[in-house]
């Protein structure tokens, strides 16, 4: 590793958090050169680069002779897993896991309280001008308190949810990969999550998915896109859940199979959905969703923040310290794992 090292930004980060970057160490010769594609950015550029910031602009191997470090601007890196670069085994990249886990813990929440309070409903009878008769029985709510919740893939996010979900007098249940070791070993901003795994109830492995599943009154999806979550809630999970429970999407476009849903939700085989994510984005005009009314859905906003560039600025700077240290790096790609 030369004393010099070439960063460079993809993004149109602000010059306060650009500042905060250059101060992690005086090595560090950042450029930002913001773009879509690869080639937007000149080859004399390129071709210095060692540490890359970008959010899918990813050049060829061979125009990239020194790069060593790729991180991403995003948790999810499915649309990037098959691009030759990733491949070069020389090569680590990282993605952002935690920078947006407190916003997606409470879209949760609030997707979990809007449903089990029957906000939709409520909204209708706004709309119709209309005092119901009958209040009771259409607005008895399922609270969370003495709820059980089943969190499907527990990182980032799904600890800053747990942790949450415990404040209102929940018990929480979570599905992990590893589940014999419950330890958050990615990055976790400070105060927040579970880094121990101690707020979960009991840790599934995937293989005992339905014996969660089956006992939820909430189940909330998180897991990440790959070729092992593809289709993971499909008609046979979905038939094992309560009637009276509620399904949460917050993931990838993918990972529920949206068919299989339509019928349940059509046929009153669960109480509702709130859905932030689709297998086609934007979801369709026709879609049967938009019209069901036991349906909440939001257009993939579930990590929108004010803070989101700050917070990733906190995740790369500390990536950049342990790089410049030779220490292993947050949130590390693995291809096998799909994420």
């Amino acid at each position: 590793m030369t004393d010099s090292i070439e960063v460079l930004i993809t993004l149109p980060f602000s010059e306060e958090l650009i500042a905060q970057l250059i101060a992690v160490s005086p090595r560090l010769q950042i450029t930002t050169h913001i773009a879509s594609k690869p080639e937007d950015i000149p080859d004399e550029i390129w071709k210095e680069v060692e540490v890359l910031y970008t959010n899918r602009v990813l050049p060829e191997p061979d125009k990239v002779p020194r790069l060593t470090w790729i991180q991403f601007h995003w948790a999810g890196v499915d649309h990037a897993l098959e691009a030759p670069l990733l491949h070069r085994p020389d090569l680590v990249a990282t993605h952002l896991s935690g920078a947006s886990a407190t916003q997606m813990a409470e879209h949760a929440i609030l997707m979990i309280l809007a449903l089990g309070h029957q906000l939709p409903e409520a909204v209708n009878y706004q709309k119709r001008a209309e005092w119901p008769k009958g209040r009771w029985e259409i607005f008895s709510p399922q609270e969370l308190r003495g709820s059980t919740v089943g969190i499907v893939g527990y990182g980032s996010i799904g600890r800053e949810t747990a942790r949450l979900l415990i404040g209102f007098g929940a018990t929480v249940l979570a599905t992990k990969r590893d589940a014999m070791h419950p330890e958050d070993r990615g990055y976790i901003p400070e105060g927040i999550g579970d880094p121990g795994g101690e707020l979960v109830h009991r840790l599934y492995p995937p293989q005992a998915l339905h014996s969660m599943l089956k006992i939820c009154d909430f189940v909330i999806i998180t897991v990440p896109l790959t070729q092992h979550t593809r289709g993971l809630i499909g008609p046979e999970e979905l038939a094992v859940l309560k009637p009276s429970a509620f399904l949460i999407d917050i993931s990838r476009g993918g990972v529920i199979d949206h068919n299989a849903l339509i019928t349940c939700l059509r046929e009153h085989k669960i109480a509702g959905a709130a859905l932030d994510v689709y297998p086609v984005e934007p979801l369709p005009a026709d879609s049967p969703l938009w019209k069901l009314p036991n349906v909440l859905l939001t257009p993939h906003i579930g990590g929108f923040s004010r803070h989101y560039d700050a917070r990733a600025v906190n995740l790369f700077a500390e990536n950049l310290r342990r790089y410049l240290a030779g220490m292993p790096l947050y949130n590390r790609i693995q291809l096998e794992w799909g994420y």
